[in-house]
This record gives C-alpha cells, sequence and structure tokens, in this order.
C-alpha cells in the first residue's frame, strides 16, 4: 500500500472520527452510564399516611430504596443517620424519593410509621415510608431490589427476617442501576450521592416503564 493511499485512509478516519465528535458532543452519547442490574416490579404498599403507593409512582422519579424497622437498635438508626444526609443533599430536587419499606410490618403500621418519619423530621413527599404484607415487602426486597438473597425464601414467611443495611438506587424508568451500596460506608454513600446526581441528569424514557420492567432480566 503506498504512502499516498496510507495518508488518505488516516486522514479519512479522521474526518469520521471529527463528524462523530460534533455530532454526539453534549448527548448522552458519550457519557458512560451505570449498569442496569435490574428492574422495579409491581407492588402495592401503604405509605405513612394511610394512602396507597406502588411501582407507577416510581415513574419519572430517580428513588434510593433502603429496608429498615422503627425499633431496631442496631444497624438502622446508623442508616436513617446516613440516610438523612442523601435526603439533605436531593430534598430539593423535583424527581428524586426516598423509599423506606419496613421489614417488620406486624409492628410497623401506617400510624407507628408516620410517628417515625415525624420524629426524625423528614417531609413525607420526598422520604415516603411504605408499609404491607410481609411476603409482598420480602419479595420485591429480594426478586427487584436485590437487597437480600432469594435463597433465603425458603422457609416459612413468619419466621423469615430481612435484616439490612444496603441501599437500592432505580432510575426514572424504573431500572435499578449502579450497584448495591452499603448504607454503613461513607464512601460508598459519596458514590450513591454522584451516581445520583448522574441519574437525575438522564431523561426519563417515553412515560412508561421500559418493556421488561416487570422481569428480572436486564437487557
Amino acid at each position: 500500500m503506498s504512502k499516498k493511499l496510507i495518508g488518505y485512509l488516516v486522514f479519512f478516519a479522521i474526518l469520521v472520527a471529527g463528524f462523530y465528535y460534533f455530532l454526539f458532543r453534549g448527548t448522552e452519547f458519550w457519557k458512560t452510564k451505570l449498569p442496569v442490574i435490574s428492574y422495579v416490579k409491581p407492588f402495592h404498599f401503604t405509605t405513612q399516611d394511610g394512602l396507597p403507593f406502588s411501582d407507577r409512582d416510581m415513574l419519572g422519579k430517580v428513588c434510593v430504596v433502603e429496608y429498615f424497622f422503627t425499633t431496631c437498635k442496631g444497624i438502622c438508626p446508623k442508616m436513617n443517620t446516613n440516610m438523612k444526609t442523601i435526603y439533605a443533599a436531593f430534598k430539593e430536587e423535583p424527581n428524586f424519593l426516598i423509599l423506606s419499606h419496613t421489614c417488620n410490618p406486624e409492628t410497623d403500621s401506617f400510624p407507628r410509621m408516620k410517628i417515625y418519619a415525624d420524629s426524625i423530621k423528614a417531609d413525607t413527599k420526598k422520604w415516603i415510608f411504605l408499609t404491607g404484607r410481609k411476603d409482598s415487602l420480602y419479595q420485591i426486597a429480594r426478586s427487584a431490589y436485590l437487597l437480600d438473597d432469594p435463597k433465603n425464601n425458603v422457609q416459612k414467611i413468619e419466621d423469615q427476617f430481612i435484616h439490612t443495611q444496603f441501599f437500592a438506587l432505580v432510575d426514572k424508568d424504573g431500572k435499578v442501576r449502579g450497584q448495591v451500596y452499603d448504607g454503613l460506608k461513607q464512601e460508598e454513600l459519596e458514590r450513591l450521592k454522584k451516581d445520583i446526581t448522574s441519574l437525575l441528569k438522564e431523561k426519563a424514557g417515553s412515560g412508561n416503564f421500559v418493556n421488561g420492567i416487570f422481569n428480572n432480566n436486564p437487557q
């Protein structure tokens, strides 16, 4: 191959690269996106105000998800002290929510959840506390948010207990993104804040949850 032809090929390659750079710069095309690790599945729970809350209420919102219980004396107070820093950083964002599910619904009725929310001075339009049927709460924790090992679902539901320090992050289209974040580790909380900021900048999809949202097979 002649030097002249090689020169033409190099010039053409630079020209094509420059074209794509100017075409897509400033768009999502160049950004490294957080991986999809799971999907939200259909659910119907009850808020601290006794109101219904479903997967559809998450549409268009970036959500941080956790499981705790109000009478916990161990990791839960530490987790929610750390969650307050997430809340403080993003409470003014219109498309942001924190969803705190109880893992002990036998005790955590919605009035008790309301008392807890008030005790930590949470704005329950931004930080929502959810209760419901234990089997439903546990099923979505394991199959959608990946906050507990599905293999733990081998005994009677009344004998099961989820006690996890991990947070999940959900985008505006109901995709669980990034990783499972340790709510007790400062470096992972900082990463969570960074990833929330990234997802808030992403545009939502077509106005409905993506196809396949109700299975657990990320595309």
